[in-house]
């Protein structure tokens, strides 16, 4: 009967033993968030055999914020050559308004007569030649 009763105690302490080694695991054993501060999760074998993948993400990581950059830059040069054009059309409306005013034909009349020219009060006439055969 002793035999049997420190069999138990065997097992018992087996089980004790095999819960604290559990335990010890548990607590050994950083979850994903603290490996990753610490940088234990790069030492790990699959982040080593996939390595080329992993330095293929941070490229493409690195032109999407490369690509966000360029696009502002695009922006920002597409709205100052909106302005620029902007700023031309208003001075060619404009040029092109005193260019009317100017050579309106009350406007000639009054400047080239003090050059003795003087407005026509005949029509134009037009002549018409036949051309023969």
């Amino acid at each position: 009967m002793n035999e049997f009763i420190d069999k138990e105690e065997a097992a018992e302490k087996e089980k004790v033993k095999s819960k604290q080694a559990k335990k010890a695991e548990k607590r050994a054993k950083p979850n994903a968030f603290v490996q990753i501060l610490n940088g234990e999760f790069l030492i790990k074998d699959f982040v080593i055999n996939n390595l080329g993948f992993v330095f293929f993400l941070i490229l493409i990581m690195l032109l999407l914020v490369g690509k966000g950059y360029h696009d502002r830059q695009l922006t920002k040069d597409i709205e100052t050559a909106q302005k620029k054009l902007d700023a031309t059309t208003a001075e060619y409306v404009e040029a092109k308004a005193k260019l009317e005013e100017e050579t309106k034909r009350s406007e000639l009349v009054d400047k080239l007569g003090p050059r003795g020219l003087k407005e026509t009060t005949n029509p134009a006439k037009v002549i018409r030649v036949k051309k023969e055969d």
